[in-house]
């Protein structure tokens, strides 16, 4: 006799309990439907019993679920408190696409199953060996040099999947020097997911995915992730408005920053200089500023610099964090529009390898800022048009913030009505940010 059934605990366990298909039916299911439906059973049963988020699946995999269950995602992993009856009509198989010559669909699906057969070398063996964590860090750094060049709704699925992978491994018993290297990488990737929830506009999922990457750098024994993080964590704060908190994780970084050389000891005192400008701390902030680009002559690339991308601060965002520092103080418009000039000239080659569209955007809004000082006003609408062109899946939390200090300067100067038109097409702009977008 079967046993009995399990009460579920979300919807979504629910309607698969009730779709007469196995974890594995249905993650193949979704797959034939969209190749872009990358998910493992193991990870459709973890999201089924709630202790995974949706909001943080491949988007293609959540367009799957909704199409398959009838329901939107948010409703599907609400807790199952067994009054939701399913309609027939919602247990209808998705229809698989017909897979047509040329399409490029054998291709990925190639792609996909060379990727379930890696994931499934990774964790069948007893130990992780030394050739497994080569791939997994190569998997990590293709993340980090992806992230400050491509939507985040391009990379969350692969990060989740490398973090679930990671933490799956870690929950195993291994020696040693694999134990500090998986440690390691996982605080990479839950630094990026931080990001990735900061991005969003989500700060306290951001600390939350943070301090969990500080718990991994601890068992990694690795000051330069631990210097990052606190940049990370820094950054965070100061966009979410909490200035004397960002001070204190960028002095608190110091300490580990010290003991690496890494780039990261230009990330945290120019860190600083931004909140304190914030504040209203001119004096701390150009000291601030100047520390920062002292740093450089001293600076050995260490361990979390080899990885590149946003685990590396880099020459254009010293010149752009200078700039958004001294944005903030009227007095300082002069030289803030030096600096922001200089950083819009770094950024204007989107091939080049320290290209970030979040960081060029900010350096074109701190120019608008400066030249709205200056009361140059068409200045200001040229400086910041590329800004205004960009895709909502590029409206991430820190670019809408600085649009809106653009939109600031504009009325707080008294010059609405004149800047009429370019008031408008911000607030045009800032009415759908990336964290609005169906994931």
């Amino acid at each position: 006799m079967a046993p009995p059934r399990r009460e579920p605990r979300t919807v979504l366990e629910y309607l698969i309990q009730h779709s007469d298909r196995t974890y594995e039916e249905l993650a193949d299911e979704f797959t034939r439907h969209d190749p872009h439906a990358v998910i493992s059973a193991r990870h459709l049963a973890r999201l089924a019993r709630g202790e995974r988020d949706l909001t943080g699946a491949n988007p293609a995999t959540r367009r799957a679920l909704q199409a398959r269950f009838g329901r939107p995602v948010d409703e599907l992993q609400r807790p199952w408190t067994g009054n939701h009856p399913v309609p027939p009509a919602q247990r209808t198989p998705i229809t698989p696409q017909p897979l047509l010559p040329g399409t490029g669909t054998e291709r990925n699906l190639l792609a996909m199953a060379a990727d379930r057969a890696r994931r499934y070398a990774l964790l069948a063996a007893e130990a992780t060996t030394p050739a497994a964590i080569t791939s997994l860090a190569e998997d990590v750094q293709r993340l980090a040099l992806a992230y400050p060049q491509q939507p985040v709704s391009h990379l969350i699925g692969d990060l989740t999947e490398t973090q679930d992978t990671l933490f799956t491994l870690l929950e195993r018993r291994q020696p040693p020097a694999q134990s500090r290297d998986l440690h390691f990488l996982a605080g990479i990737t839950s630094g990026l997911l931080a990001k990735v929830s900061h991005d969003l506009a989500d700060p306290h999922s951001a600390m939350l995915q943070a301090r969990t990457a500080v718990l991994c750098a601890d068992q990694a024994g690795h000051p330069g992730l631990q210097a990052w993080l606190r940049g990370l964590q820094s950054l965070v704060a100061y966009w979410a408005g909490r200035y004397a908190e960002a001070v204190r994780y960028a002095n608190t970084g110091t300490h580990y920053a010290q003991q690496t050389g890494g780039t990261t000891s230009v990330w945290l005192p120019i860190s600083a200089a931004r909140a304190y400008a914030a504040l209203g701390n001119a004096e701390q902030a150009k000291a601030a500023i100047t520390e920062a680009e002292q740093a450089w002559t001293r600076v050995q690339p260490d361990e979390m610099d080899e990885m590149g991308g946003i685990c590396t601060f880099s020459h254009p965002r010293t010149l752009y964090y200078a700039a958004d520092a001294l944005a903030w103080l009227p007095e300082e418009a002069a030289t803030a529009e030096e600096y922001a000039a200089q950083a819009v000239a770094a950024y204007a080659d989107p091939h080049d390898p320290a290209w970030a569209f979040g960081d060029q955007a900010g350096s074109h809004a701190d120019l608008a800022i400066a030249r709205v000082a200056g009361r140059d006003l068409d200045a200001a609408a040229d400086a910041i048009a590329p800004v205004l062109e960009l895709p909502a899946e590029q409206r991430i939390n820190g670019i809408i913030h600085s649009v809106r200090r653009v939109h600031q300067a504009i009325t707080r100067s008294g010059y609405a009505t004149e800047a009429r038109d370019l008031v408008d097409g911000i607030e045009h702009f800032t009415h759908t940010p990336a964290n609005a977008l169906p994931r």
